[in-house]
């Protein structure tokens, strides 16, 4: 990292610090404030937003139209405000990244994995990636990690190696002589991720929760040796399996973040425990149902409407993100004014559709698999729907273990929901395979997704 952006970094940690202390009245006034900035920007600078908010540029951010991933990579050229940015010369440099400089010299540019079947491209400038910086180190502080010039602290981060990837950027980013980052690949075998780590005895560890499950099952057995003081969960579910498995490993120092590539930073968790923190300095987040509309806090609803107020080169207003989420209905007892985030049930391509008794779809959300799954005594399981049948991939299974039982309360629970039982195929692998950033996912259709 650089002197420049560690300057402005640590400033703006403590513009964000300062903004934690708001009422939430004046956390309100700020964002309106904020909004209405970055509208009038969008509108200045990109002829997409000037075309997609026409006759809508005084209404409220509720009457916008929604922005799909699909429809910002058709509009790329018109949407972002860099004149001199083109989609195919952004392609062309991420696909080659053999070179270290920055794309013309001054934008950071990552990809999305494609896990939904639209991978995309992003692009961010300096200031705008300082922001995103500022605010992943407000979460790890408010898990206990505090960068701080005249001592080191030593982190070790397993997710994606891929330089495309913002977790690889940003962990070199983030890297410095006050925070030296040791980085690996969650592809990496398990045995070469835990000799790396005990090596490099991490005070602070940010991986997968399918890493981090697998590594409290390696800590347990003696052959991981490590005592990190905090441990952050970021870019997959995290079950209660998974935090129970690492309190039983390491303690109660594991704590829950939530981000997405496109956005960054969305929320955290604090010493409380209560949930995740909104950064809603920082982003404006609706949760909704499948056709747009707000769903009442303290339901779950189907995916989330993301508004990053410091975007500036490519502007994000009313973004759309697949992620099922819920807020709480009651405030973290920690004082912060910012909203919390009560439980993360999974992405919109996680839910798997069956026929009904009348031939009708039948949705059944992943966290259905996980109350179930979860209280198997296996290391790891995926679930992965196929055609004519469920395949059901489990790893570290005991001698005992009763593929019968299981089969059954799978039919149950589906059942349950209403749905015609398809065949479940149990498998025993060597590890769950993991998709091209390093990730595990829990649950997964092979089926193509029907258009809504």
């Amino acid at each position: 990292m650089d002197v420049r952006l560690i300057t402005q970094l640590l400033a703006k940690r403590g513009r964000l610090r300062a903004q934690e202390r708001m009422a939430r009245r004046e956390l309100e006034d700020y964002r309106a404030q904020a909004l209405g900035i970055l509208r009038d920007f969008a509108y200045a600078h990109s002829s997409f937003y000037r075309e997609f908010h026409r006759g809508l540029y005084a209404a409220p951010l509720e009457e916008l139209p929604v922005l799909t991933k699909a429809t910002l990579m058709a509009h790329f050229d018109d949407l972002v405000t860099d004149r001199a940015v083109r989609l195919e010369d952004v392609k062309a440099y991420a696909a080659d990244r053999r070179g270290n400089g920055l794309f013309l010299g001054r934008y950071q540019v990552y990809a999305t994995s494609g896990t939904s079947g639209r991978p995309g491209l992003f692009l961010v400038n300096r200031d705008e990636w300082s922001t995103m910086l500022a605010a992943a180190l407000r979460s790890f502080e408010g898990a206990g990690i505090r960068l701080k010039l005249t001592r080191r602290l030593k982190m070790a981060q397993i997710t994606s190696a891929n330089s495309s990837h913002m977790s690889a950027q940003g962990g070199r980013s983030m890297g410095n002589w006050w925070m030296p980052v040791l980085l690996l690949s969650a592809s990496e075998p398990v045995a070469t991720i835990v000799g790396r780590l005990n090596a490099w005895q991490p005070e602070a560890l940010l991986a997968y929760a399918s890493i981090i499950r697998v590594l409290a099952d390696e800590q347990s057995a003696g052959r991981l040796a490590i005592a990190p003081r905090t441990i952050i969960s970021g870019s997959e579910v995290l079950t209660r399996e998974t935090r129970r498995r690492a309190v039983e490993a390491w303690g109660d120092v594991l704590f829950n973040m939530h981000g997405t590539t496109e956005c960054g930073g969305i929320g955290a968790e604090c010493d409380r425990h209560r949930g995740m923190h909104l950064q809603e300095d920082l982003v404006i987040v609706e949760v909704v149902d499948r056709h747009n509309r707000p769903v009442p806090v303290g339901e779950s609803g189907e995916k989330l409407l993301v508004t990053v107020l410091a975007s500036r080169t490519q502007p994000l207003i009313r973004y759309e993100v697949d992620d099922s989420l819920r807020l709480a209905p009651d405030p973290c007892p920690c004082g912060r004014a910012f909203s919390l985030i009560d439980e993360i049930q999974g992405r919109v391509h996680e839910i798997l559709s069956f026929p009904g008794p009348a031939g009708e779809g039948i949705n059944v959300h992943p966290i259905v698999f996980h109350n179930l799954m979860d209280t198997l005594s296996v290391s790891g399981w995926q679930i992965v729907q196929d055609a004519d049948r469920l395949h059901v991939l489990l790893t570290g299974v005991p001698a005992s273990f009763n593929e019968d039982s299981l089969a059954d309360a799978i039919g149950r629970a589906l059942a349950g929901q209403g749905a015609v039982v398809p065949r479940v195929n149990i498998e025993h692998v060597p590890a769950i395979p993991q998709n091209e950033s390093g990730k595990t996912p829990l649950v997964k259709s092979n089926l193509p997704r029907s258009p809504e």
